[in-house]
């Protein structure tokens, strides 16, 4: 077969293994969001209930990210991948007893919050462990094979989420979610990681740390984009994902909107990320930020659910916003950051991009009852638009690249 000839991507065995542990541990952690969210509105949990647990992830998230960075750039990044993946589904097992209709949402959320730990630690080397599974001439192709599984597998996932859950219910499809992880976590047992042979002698832990801190600060674009898009989605994101299964269950009294959509989304950031393989652009930082934009479709079409297809059409078009990101965003870091200091820049991104959703989810229920829940989602989608043009003239956003005459002193 063409796909596994020398020299092609998946000739490479570290970079095969990654990509089905990948796509495996991907299948299962998106059905988890499905039966987390039935589960929490099956025992009396609001919108407020379900933002503040859902919120509880990605706090921890945000809040390990740094620490996690320093891991993933002093050890065997493959390893960290198999430690978070084995805690998470070890937490994710707990669960099934945890989430018992008599048990209170804060045990859930605590259980939540330990997952967002594993997230820190798996995003750090996951972004940062292909370069040393393939070569540089193959890395935008990497990126983006590992992107398109990623999406194909947020399609299946929540289909079978939703199946799951209508057999078994919300709290054993919790057991697919820790199988999959568990099944995935094999595939990293058996990579050899290429360890860069130049090797660096390790600083004391909070000097690594703020190392990380001040490539990002150095590399301003890498920075803007990480903050528009942080946010961005505290306002956006946060709202469309707390909003999405309430709105479904109150206007079609049904969950299959939910589940749907959420395939849907994956399915348009499938296209649009193939489209951006294809199709060569000379600014590719210009064609990520309006294409972005795209995404306030999805708000719209919750702002006015004319029935469960149009929302869930409205979300295939809202996933076209973003391809470009998953073709070029990780392959532009990759190429700008030291090998050594990308587990550090990963954690960052992942810290920074999601850094204030906590914030947001957890505000969702006070902010539709203080605006309407129509005049929120409304709101959301303009700010959007605004944020976007915001950042357009901070140095290297234009391409993903620095300018060759740009001097950090420019920015101090």
């Amino acid at each position: 077969m063409k796909l596994f000839e020398a020299g092609s991507l998946f000739s490479y065995k570290g970079y095969r293994l990654f990509w089905f542990s990948n796509a495996i541990f991907v299948l299962g952690a998106s059905a988890f969001p499905i039966a987390l969210a039935v589960t929490v509105l099956d025992a009396g949990g609001t919108a407020t209930s379900l933002g503040l647990i859902l919120g509880a992830r990605v706090l921890s998230g945000v809040v390990f990210a740094p620490f996690a960075g320093v891991w993933a750039d002093r050890l065997p990044r493959r390893n960290v991948m198999i430690g978070a993946d084995l805690f998470r589904a070890a937490v994710v097992i707990s669960m099934v007893f945890v989430s018992a209709p008599s048990m209170p949402h804060f045990l859930l959320g605590l259980a939540v919050f330990l997952i967002g730990v594993g997230d820190a630690f798996g995003a750090a080397a996951a972004g940062a462990i292909i370069p040393s599974l393939v070569p540089d001439e193959k890395l935008p192709a990497a990126n983006v094979a590992r992107n398109i599984m990623t999406k194909g597998a947020t399609i299946v996932g929540p289909g079978i989420g939703g199946a799951s859950v209508f057999l078994i219910g919300g709290r054993f499809t919790f057991l697919i979610t820790a199988i999959s992880f568990i099944v995935g976590t094999y595939f990293l047992f058996k990579i050899q990681e290429d360890i860069n042979s130049d090797k660096r002698e390790q600083e004391p832990f909070f000097v690594e740390l703020r190392e990380g801190l001040r490539t990002v600060r150095d590399i301003p674009w890498i920075g803007a984009f990480i903050l528009m898009v942080s946010v961005q989605l505290m306002v956006v994101l946060a709202a469309e994902t707390v909003l999405l299964p309430v709105i479904s269950r109150r206007e079609f009294d049904s969950n299959t909107p939910f589940a749907l959509a959420a395939s849907s989304f994956a399915i348009g950031s499938i296209i649009s990320a193939l489209l951006c393989v294809k199709i060569k652009v000379k600014h590719e930082g210009y064609v990520s930020i309006f294409v972005w934009m795209f995404i306030i479709i999805a708000p719209l079409a919750l702002a006015f659910p004319v029935s469960g297809t149009f929302i869930v059409i409205a979300y295939l078009f809202a996933g076209f916003s973003v391809g470009p990101w998953e073709a070029w965003w990780s392959s532009a870091v990759q190429r700008e950051v030291p090998a050594h200091l990308q587990g550090r820049v990963f954690s960052i991104d992942h810290m920074g991009s999601i850094g204030l959703m906590p914030i947001g989810m957890a505000l969702i229920g006070p902010a539709v009852a203080l605006f309407g829940e129509k005049e929120l989602l409304i709101g959301a989608s303009i700010f959007h638009v605004l944020i976007s043009f915001a950042i357009l003239r901070v140095p290297g956003v234009k391409e993903m690249k620095m300018p060759a005459n740009y001097s950090h002193g420019e920015q101090r």
